[in-house]
């Protein structure tokens, strides 16, 4: 797949997943603001009800008052001695045209209402008494009602608000009221009047609240003069879990849709990845192919010369073609070993025979070694062992391979215009730790490529030279096998300056 498809994928799908997730996040915000209305406008028609049913109470109050005031002043007085009054009344029963029987009973005073039976009187006498007795009785009665209502407006605002407005009865009515409208939540609750001072609050009512937002406000007894106006507040502790409780199902939503982004994110990764070890794997069948021909041709050569009679009876050049085709061989087999690196990498953990092994004298026989390379190319290589105590629990192939491969890249990437020189350190740090450090003053890596050199199949460019060669196999090699040590391993490099390769293992303890 070209790198411009997966490109176009990856806007195609982001572009998906951002519209998805701004079509879910404005349904939530919509759900929340309807929620939070409903919850509103429930909260309101509560509040209005209870400050209605509050007034009514005081209604209420002043008609209990004035009756019995009435009953205990006008009725009773009547009477000198004391006794009840006969309020039994006339009954008169009636028969329509209709043939419907009814029954029409008159209360008041029995002695106007036997005058009214007397056998003097005329039936027209009688209607009219009737109708003027009743007339006294609605005057009565509209009067009562005018009295009542004169006092609410000139007594009621007089009464403590405690009075008008008992805290348990607005606790019962706001909790009923709540409870109608669908709100059974907790609530704290207070009256103030109209400078802010509180007649009286629930436990768990904090002024603070106010400042905070969220408060429902009731005028109550709204008729009252302004400089007497009271109001009930009411705040909802829990308001928000309630309000978000609407929309719990939308986790879910929001939690798979966030697994599909990480699942996409990583399949884009992986997609790169693959993209750019493909390219690697056919920049190292390349290389491959390109080692490989060249001892192959040489040895091809060595055998076609061995066909000429002239070279079979010369002992010196059958000793030279001898050498080129050992020569050959080893380069030979040294890359398929290259090759069978590759093997480590696919497994999770190395195959190692540990043994404790002397670090100082397996690195002095590596310089030893290699000090004929070095020297080959007009360079030098010092050794400064100075740990003392280097002993390691380490695989020795691996370990003095480790240090192979590092002292080749030197060799490898040395700069033409200076004379190589390569430095091999060891030191002990605290905690039990052996430090060993291979420096050279090559060529040097650009800040940007260090963090990718251990990578597998990785190059690092070397501009216009074409004499480097490899497979990009050597500095992964060496990584993992530090870590499968118990190891580190990082670089230090400047451009034109040089590189120092750091490895710190665990010293094995007596």
């Amino acid at each position: 797949m070209k790198k411009s498809t997966i490109w176009f994928l990856t806007i195609i799908m982001a572009l998906t997943f951002i519209g998805l997730l701004y079509v879910q996040i404005m349904y939530m915000g919509n759900m929340i603001r309807m929620r939070d209305d409903q919850f509103a406008e429930g909260v309101k028609r509560s509040l209005y009800a209870v400050s209605t049913m509050l007034e009514q109470d005081e209604t209420k109050h002043f008609l209990e008052e004035d009756v019995a005031r009435i009953e205990s002043s006008s009725i009773y007085a009547q009477y000198s001695d004391g006794s009840a009054p006969h309020l039994d009344g006339v009954k008169y029963s009636f028969t329509t045209s209709t043939g419907v029987e009814a029954d029409l009973t008159i209360k008041g005073d029995v002695k106007q209402l036997s005058e009214l039976q007397s056998d003097n009187v005329s039936m027209f006498d009688r209607t009219r008494t009737m109708q003027e007795v009743l007339r006294g009785q609605y005057l009565y009665q509209k009067g009562l009602i005018d009295e009542v209502i004169l006092n609410i407006i000139s007594q009621s605002s007089n009464r403590p608000i405690e009075e008008r407005a008992d805290s348990a009865v607005v606790r019962n009515y706001l909790k009923s009221e709540f409870e109608n409208n669908g709100l059974d939540l907790p609530f704290e609750f207070a009256v103030v009047n109209r400078n802010g001072v509180t007649a009286y609050k629930t436990s768990g009512y904090d002024m603070l609240f106010n400042e905070r937002g969220g408060i429902f406000v009731q005028t109550l007894f709204p008729n009252d003069p302004a400089n007497k106006i009271n109001y009930l507040k009411v705040y909802f502790p829990d308001k928000k879990n309630y309000i978000f409780s609407s929309i719990r199902f939308m986790i879910p939503s929001f939690m798979f849709t966030f697994i599909l982004l990480v699942i996409f994110l990583y399949t884009i990764i992986i997609a790169f990845r693959q993209k750019k070890l493909t390219e690697m794997k056919n920049d190292f069948i390349n290389n491959m192919t390109h080692e490989f021909k060249t001892p192959i041709s040489t040895i091809s050569l060595a055998a076609q010369m061995l066909n000429d009679d002239s070279v079979r009876k010369s002992s010196n050049m059958l000793q030279h073609i001898s050498t080129v085709i050992n020569d050959e061989t080893k380069r030979l087999r040294f890359q398929v070993e290259k090759v069978l690196q590759m093997s480590m990498f696919d497994r999770q953990k190395a195959t190692l025979k540990l043994q404790d092994v002397d670090a100082n004298s397996a690195i002095a026989n590596i310089v030893h070694t290699f000090k004929i390379k070095v020297e080959k190319y007009g360079g030098h290589i010092e050794s400064e062992l100075n740990a003392e105590d280097a002993i390691v629990n380490v695989d020795e192939m691996h370990f003095t391979n480790v240090i192979f491969n590092l002292l080749d890249n030197a060799v490898k990437y040395r700069r033409e215009d200076v004379s190589l020189s390569l430095v091999v350190t060891t030191s002990n740090l605290p905690g039990d730790r052996l430090e060993i450090t291979v420096g050279d003053n090559g060529i040097g890596i650009k800040k940007e490529n260090l963090k990718k050199v251990f990578e597998k199949f990785y190059r690092v460019s070397t501009g216009n030279r074409h004499d480097v060669k490899g497979f990009g196999l050597g500095l992964a090699y060496v990584q993992k096998m530090v870590r499968e040590l118990k190891g580190d391993i990082r670089v230090e490099s400047e451009l034109n300056v040089g590189t120092k390769f750091i490895i710190i293992l665990p010293l094995t303890k007596n």
